[in-house]
Order: C-alpha cells, then structure tokens, then sequence
C-alpha cells in the first residue's frame, strides 16, 4: 500500500489520537486541495462536515462523492487520493484499527 495518510499529506491529515488499538485521525480537506496517493488501514468514518469530494485510485479510476453531515461508514483497508469538490471545509474523523 501507499504511504500513510497523515505522512503523505499532513496539510489534510492529522493524528489525534493513537494507542495500540486505534488511531484517530481527523481529515480537513478545504476548498481546492488534493492529497497524493496514500492508504488506510480498516477503519469507522464519521463526516463532521460534509461536502463532495473525488476519490481516486492508483489505476487511475476516479469517483465523485457526496459526503453527508453526520453519516458514518466502515471502510475496509483502502488507497486513494482525494480531491475537494466543494467550496468549504470537508471535516471527517477517521478511526483506524491497528
């Protein structure tokens, strides 16, 4: 897999919190960014402030994302990039199993 979220792209990433079990890890995409390539372990995630959103695969697949305020999903391990469609703050908080 890719590098590490937080270490690719510590502009969006950052770790909150982190143990032996989980980490938490908060996602703030503002208008206009994008984040290279990186990977996520299982994990729940919980959008804080919603917004759209293009995912991106590294065989060069993309879909576009409506992430809605106050939903959560489990994602299983994964790598993407990520591209802000939106004119505000995305904020998602990301707890990944270790």
């Amino acid at each position: 897999m890719a590098n590490d979220a937080a270490v690719a792209a510590p502009n969006v990433y950052t770790v909150l919190f982190e143990d032996e079990h989980v980490r938490l890890v908060e996602a703030r995409v503002k208008p206009g960014d994008t984040t290279p390539l990186h990977s996520h372990p299982d994990g729940l995630v919980y959008v804080v402030s919603g917004g759209k959103v293009t995912f991106g695969s590294a065989d060069g697949g993309r879909v576009d994302v409506e992430l809605k305020t106050g939903t959560s999903r489990w994602r299983e391990a994964e790598e993407h990039m990520t591209a802000s469609r939106d004119s505000t703050d995305i904020v998602v908080l990301i707890f990944e199993s270790k």
